[in-house]
């Protein structure tokens, strides 16, 4: 697939990588020549110091054979005439656009990207997608992880296995035996450093971090399984009130009424307005990292930090501190990637990417085959895949204990007709079953083979 990317910064970069090792042919944009100059050093890709939506820049990165272009620049202005560039004079098949700009995805103006309107396939919007995941992890304390999949039916976790957790040392295939109404099913293990797929027979460690995949409704029991049973947060810290923090506290108020929130935010400008917006929550005046400011928030009373700042460094430093001085626990948002590998040797509980977020985003539409959803975990070491089985795949109709999956690969969930099941030897997917699916890296083209359109199905 050949793939246009405009933008090389953090997002540009990350998606430009991910192609690039799966032998696509990626050409880079960008205005800054030093960003260009990193690219092509480090990456197989080709690099253009230029402006992302100018015709001759397009057209000299090749528009004109790309089969996608993906406008991840930092402005949204740019990102969508570039799409609407590459529609209108290299007609390229699939655009992608990054925006975020809260006015232009306003409800009343829900009909602005529709394709009668724009030329944009696929419109992402990073803080509101991590707003999602915020949100998620503090409905579900006790994950490091949580993302749905299947019309939000299908949940996978990722849990940490603590020295007390009464399910290590224990054969997988057990747990299903002792918990037989459980819709769950332990697809990834990553142990030191390393991530796999487990066998029924294998065991989980004190240390791991387990995938798991559940059913909605029994994304608390499983916790509670593994020995994560906290209580939701009543009292929230919110460092931060820009586009993220602003919609986590609103939709909190919204969805929590009850729950108790504090917002530090260093802009006096962004404080007001954010103060008149909300409801109930207090806006504080002042920087995160200042000692006074946070016991300002009661912080030796939160049961939350969650720190939402555009600065990584500082949003380690005030969960640190929070913590140091009584808060329970702290939710971290992270860009930097080294930055996010530091942080297991300090007293950080979970962390989010928004680099890694929008990344997911872009590949499920990257993906070969009926490929509905896809989550990268552990820096794209594996996927979680939501697929969608046609007549033809290879799956369809044959009880799983004759499917001979290649290795690398672990089907955790079924969604069919409204319910979700649990395989099992005897179960058989049909046509049109949503398959929610473990994949490492090195098996993804494997994933896109079974769930391919072949030519028969026309």
């Amino acid at each position: 697939m050949k793939v246009i990317i405009c933008g090389a910064g953090q997002v540009g970069y990350g998606i430009a990588e991910r192609l690039s090792q799966e032998d696509n042919d990626v050409s880079v944009i960008d205005t800054s020549a030093s960003l260009i100059n990193v690219i092509t050093e480090t990456l197989d890709v080709r690099g253009y110091v230029g402006h992302g939506a100018h015709p001759d820049v397009l057209a000299k990165a090749g528009a004109e054979q790309a089969d996608m272009i993906i406008a991840v620049t930092l402005y949204d202005e740019v990102n969508i005439v570039a799409c609407e560039v590459a529609h209108a004079l290299f007609s390229v098949p699939t655009k992608i656009a990054r925006i975020r700009a809260q006015n232009y995805l306003m409800p009343e103006y829900a009909d602005l990207f529709s394709s009668k309107n724009m030329s944009i396939d696929v419109t992402i919007s990073p803080e509101i997608e991590v707003g999602k995941m915020v949100l998620r992890r503090i409905s579900f304390p006790g994950a490091t992880d949580v993302v749905r999949f299947a019309d939000d039916n299908i949940a996978m976790v990722a849990i940490e296995c603590a020295d007390d957790c009464p399910v290590i040392n224990t054969p997988l295939e057990q747990l299903s035996q002792l918990f037989p109404d459980l819709l769950a099913t332990v697809v990834g293990i990553h142990r030191q450093g390393r991530i796999f797929v487990p066998r029924s027979a294998d065991q989980l460690q004190s240390g791991d971090l387990a995938y798991v995949i559940c059913q909605r409704d029994h994304t608390r029991r499983t916790l509670g399984l593994f020995g994560h049973e906290d209580q939701e947060a009543g009292r929230i810290v919110i460092a931060g009130a820009g586009n993220i923090g602003y919609y986590v506290a609103r939709r909190i108020e919204e969805m929590q009424p009850k729950t108790r929130i504090k917002i530090i935010e260093s802009d006096r400008e962004r404080a007001l307005a954010v103060s008149e917006k909300l409801n109930h929550a207090v806006v504080l005046h002042g920087s995160s990292l200042e000692k006074s400011i946070l016991q300002q928030a009661d912080i030796q009373d939160a049961d939350l930090i969650v720190t939402l700042t555009n600065n990584d460094q500082a949003n380690i430093l005030t969960a640190v501190m929070a913590k140091a001085l009584g808060c329970k626990s702290n939710l971290v948002l992270i860009n930097s990637s080294s930055l996010g590998e530091v942080t297991n040797s300090l007293n950080i509980d979970s962390l989010i990417n928004p680099r890694a977020v929008t990344i997911s985003r872009v590949l499920q539409h990257v993906r070969k085959g009926r490929i509905r959803s896809v989550y990268a975990v552990q820096n794209g070491a594996a996927e979680v895949i939501e697929a969608e089985a046609l007549e033809t795949s290879p799956l369809v109709g044959r009880p799983f204990r004759e499917l001979d999956l290649p290795q690398g690969i672990r089907i955790g969930a079924i969604y069919r007709n409204g319910a979700v099941m649990r395989p099992n030897g005897d179960t058989k997917i049909k046509a049109k079953d949503r398959v929610v699916l473990f994949s490492t890296s090195q098996s993804v083209k494997d994933v896109e083979q079974l769930f391919r359109v072949s030519i028969q199905y026309f």
